[in-house]
């Protein structure tokens, strides 16, 4: 594959592109102009709903890439495991499934088919490609599982607090055969070794990440012979109208769980449902900085950089607090905690992203992809070394603050 900006092999993510959300297909009228004036009435109304179908596939995909995530963190966080930071296999899995959907033509072709005059029998003619591409991330449920579910399944901030709890020699060890014993204190390290482990983590999930964004899209080229078509009625009548209805009520009832718990929850519960909570405001506030600012700086997405670099000090700053002793005590500790943790794995983990970055990274020429990743990276190393190391190497510092 091409790693140019022209190549076209793996489009760009969504969040590279700055047009706002266009009218359904359905509302797009090609007819004479005797019949222009009824299109113009309807387009306002149609590009609202529109709107507000994809903020409610945001609001409902950001909440299962959040219990995505939290569930493959738990799966992989074992005794033995080769790889002790947890991070990397949402970060993989989502890029992953940004490579498919970036390369994939056929699963929405019947969906923007009104926007393209030419049928071309489900086939995909190379100079089709991106106009199709385009028209593509115009559709809510593509949004939605692009922006939505790989951008909160992925998370930038999760990778850079792995890199600085791999820089201070604080990675949780994998010795323990239960995840109710305590973690034993890793071995002190010389600062070579230091130096070693902070290149580790960096260079590991890169490498994966942008390696699981290209099988996503050797996966889609190879079972495009294979794969449907989703019926475009089936989108605009059912489930647009559903995750409307879901989008909204999974929200709310994730607030509802956070403010009247069950009896007798666990703590691990509390921290869940307001990682729900929060998800899905991080996940809006990334896909419309997303849209005003990736646009103003030609080869380098400003908007995704700034959501992924802000993100992070947002996560290092609600990590000093619950390091610090600054959530409370008794009680209030225990809720303190929990919001915290919700935070950073609800709204900072949909803040930033992984998979669009990858996906941005692989669309770039090489000049531009080497400054654009290495200006991210550096930068939120440098956010939690001064965030998180000024806590960390002070005597402010309280292990067991929060577990």
């Amino acid at each position: 594959m091409e790693q140019s900006h022209d190549s076209g092999t793996v489009p760009p993510s969504l969040e590279a592109h700055h047009e706002s959300p266009v009218p359904p297909t359905s509302e797009v009228e090609n007819g004479p102009d005797s019949d222009r004036n009824l299109s113009e009435t309807q387009t306002s109304p149609s590009r609202l709903l529109t709107q507000l179908y994809t903020v409610s596939y945001l609001i409902l995909f950001s909440i299962l890439g959040t219990l995505a995530r939290l569930g493959i963190q738990a799966l992989t966080a074992y005794a033995g495991t080769p790889v002790i930071f947890t991070s990397i296999w949402p970060n993989f899995a989502g890029s992953l499934l940004m490579g498919f959907l970036s390369e994939d033509y056929m699963l929405f072709r019947e969906v923007h088919s009104a926007f393209n005059p030419t049928p071309n029998n489900g086939e995909t003619s190379a100079g089709a490609e991106k106009p199709q591409a385009a028209l593509k991330k115009t559709i809510p449920i593509y949004i939605g599982l692009a922006t939505g579910f790989c951008g909160s399944l992925t998370s930038f901030s999760a990778f850079m607090h792995d890199t600085f709890l791999a820089l201070s020699n604080d990675l949780p060890s994998t010795s323990s055969s239960s995840s109710q014993e305590q973690p034993l204190a890793p071995p002190p390290r010389s600062g070579g070794h230091t130096f070693l482990a902070l290149l580790a983590v960096p260079i590991v999930t890169v490498s994966l990440s942008l390696s699981a964004l290209y099988l996503g899209a050797h996966l889609a080229a190879a079972l495009a012979p294979f794969t449907p078509a989703i019926p475009r009625a089936l989108v605009h009548r059912l489930l647009d109208r559903l995750a409307l209805l879901l989008g909204w009520g999974c929200w709310l009832g994730a607030v509802l769980l956070s403010a009247l718990p069950p009896r007798g929850r666990a703590d691990w519960r509390g921290k869940v449902t307001l990682s729900l909570v929060f998800a899905p405001l991080g996940c809006l506030a990334r896909f419309y900085a997303s849209l005003w600012l990736n646009g103003r700086v030609p080869a380098f997405p400003l908007g995704t950089f700034a959501v992924n670099v802000a993100g992070t000090g947002v996560l290092a700053l609600a990590w000093d607090l619950a390091h610090s002793g600054a959530a409370g005590a008794g009680a209030g500790l225990a809720i303190g905690c929990q919001v915290l943790v919700g935070i950073q794995d609800g709204f900072c983990g949909c803040l930033t992203t992984v998979s669009t970055w990858v996906g941005e990274l692989a669309a770039m020429r090489r000049k531009h992809a080497y400054i654009y990743g290495g200006t991210t990276v550096l930068g939120g190393i440098a956010v939690v070394v001064a965030v998180m190391g000024g806590l960390r190497w002070s005597g402010a510092y309280e292990e067991g603050a929060c577990q």
